[in-house]
């Protein structure tokens, strides 16, 4: 296949990325059929090698000659690979995406079986057919698309634990720092607005976990015996989590400011209540604009709670519950603190004297990325030839530890975050799926960002 040389080729790229979405299609399948969660207590570890050897054969495939399994500090391997260009002087382009995906949570609430990609009414449903192994084969379709030449040097590197948020590449990267500079960074794991409507991310969330453990009696007692006057845990942690949001439902975490306002493309009402699938008569959280609750306010979400079931539920006082909590943070926060922060007022909050356990469990801070450069305009100008509209540019709620990591390591570098996703993909849920439309234009995108971002001025 001859290289494609200039922009007015940009026909002819669209030509073979369509030529190549069936082996999309069958490699996503592929892909999606390896049950690559990255939590060894819920699935052996086993698949994701398996995952990343899969994912490291295909970049080999596409010119990667040193491609391997590079071990990181969490256990979990990452995909990692280089190709040079003919030019010395060219820039490069680190391309990033994840093998690992979310567990399926309840199988019986999918639609189609989680771990085998089905086409229903034209999307393809499976865990991880958006975040992140549709990602996986953008990359892959772009580079097959543009053949042997290209205009840059390229490196890859896709990780294993993105979703459990162990920090094996955010640990990794700053230990080998010359391994994956980049003048420009590829990002595939955000997303557009909607189908056929391209956007940049320009701002992303940081992430906190905590767990908290809450303990009143040695064991369980009788409630009819002792309830009334034994403290019950479980309502103790229940009424520590209510103080976490006041009336309006915005988040009221001690020390945290909650009043930020995002002053990028916004985020109506109805759009946000049908994507979110809100049911009508609820109301929606926060006091400001939806865009300002979802990237520019801190928001917590309470993940699970380890109590008595209510089906197999005795008629006894509980004597010890506990919860995992998730605190996203904007910009101009840190994790860290953040974290800290949520951690004492969970004690303040502690009804009754029950003893209380908390600790911060990862952490990972916000990014806003910069933009304006080369790459970014050279991104842009891609993304609106690939799709026929110019993007736009929006906050991400969602959080991409790895990217504070790539900022601060590489400070020159500029980070481009695209990806497949868009609000119909139910990614972290039951039932995602890919628009394979998203996937052919977002390759075309890639694909014509790498032809001309190579010979952009800069």
């Amino acid at each position: 296949m001859p290289p494609v040389r200039s922009g007015a080729d940009a026909a002819v790229l669209r030509t073979r990325v369509a030529e190549l979405m069936p082996q999309a299609r069958r490699e996503l399948a592929e892909l999606v059929a390896i049950p690559s969660v990255a939590d060894p207590r819920q699935y052996p570890p086993q698949e994701c090698l398996r995952a990343a050897r899969w994912v490291a054969d295909r970049f080999a495939g596409v010119g990667f000659p040193d491609v391997r399994l590079a071990p990181t500090p969490d256990g979990s391997s990452a995909v990692i690979g280089t190709r040079r260009c003919g030019d010395q002087d060219a820039p490069t382009v680190l391309l990033y995406a994840h093998y690992d995906v979310q567990p399926p949570q309840r199988e019986d609430a999918w639609r189609t079986p989680p771990f085998s990609l089905t086409e229903v009414d034209g999307r393809w449903y499976g865990r991880g057919a958006a975040d992140c192994k549709g990602n996986v084969l953008v990359h892959l379709t772009a580079l097959r698309a543009l053949g042997s030449a290209l205009p840059v040097h390229l490196t890859v590197v896709v990780e294993g634990s993105e979703e459990q948020g162990t920090g094996g590449l955010e640990a990794f990267v700053p230990e080998h720092a010359d391994l994956l500079r980049a003048d420009a960074v590829v990002v595939a794991d955000t997303g557009n607005a909607a189908v056929g409507e391209p956007a940049l991310t320009v701002s992303l969330r940081g992430t906190v976990h905590v767990v908290v453990t809450v303990e009143a009696l040695t064991s369980a007692v009788h409630s009819g015996v002792f309830g009334g006057a034994a403290p019950d845990a479980l309502a103790a942690l229940v009424g520590m989590l209510a103080t976490l949001r006041d009336e309006r439902g915005a988040t009221t975490v001690d020390g945290l400011p909650a009043t930020g306002e995002w002053s990028g493309a916004p985020y109506p009402d109805e759009q946000f209540r049908q994507d979110a699938g809100v049911l009508d008569g609820v109301s929606l959280l926060g006091g400001g604009t939806v865009a300002d609750a979802l990237w520019a306010r801190p928001a917590v979400t309470v993940l699970g709670i380890d109590c008595p079931p209510v089906v197999g539920s005795a008629a006894a006082v509980v004597p010890r519950a506990g919860a995992r909590i998730e605190l996203r943070i904007p910009p101009g926060v840190a994790a860290r603190p953040a974290g800290e922060a949520l951690v004492r007022h969970l004690h303040r909050a502690a009804p009754w004297g029950v003893r209380v356990t908390a600790q911060v469990e990862s952490a990972g801070e916000a990014c806003r990325p910069a933009t304006g450069g080369p790459a970014h305009r050279a991104m842009t100008a891609a993304l609106h030839a690939a799709y026929g509209v110019p993007p736009v540019e929006l906050g991400q709620g969602g959080s991409i530890p790895l990217c504070g990591v790539l900022a601060a390591t590489y400070p020159a570098a500029e980070l481009l975050l695209i990806g497949v996703e868009e609000p119909l993909s139910s990614i972290h849920a039951p039932n995602e799926s890919v628009a394979p439309q998203e996937i052919a234009d977002m390759a075309l995108a890639e694909a014509l960002f790498l032809q001309s971002y190579g010979t952009a001025p800069r």
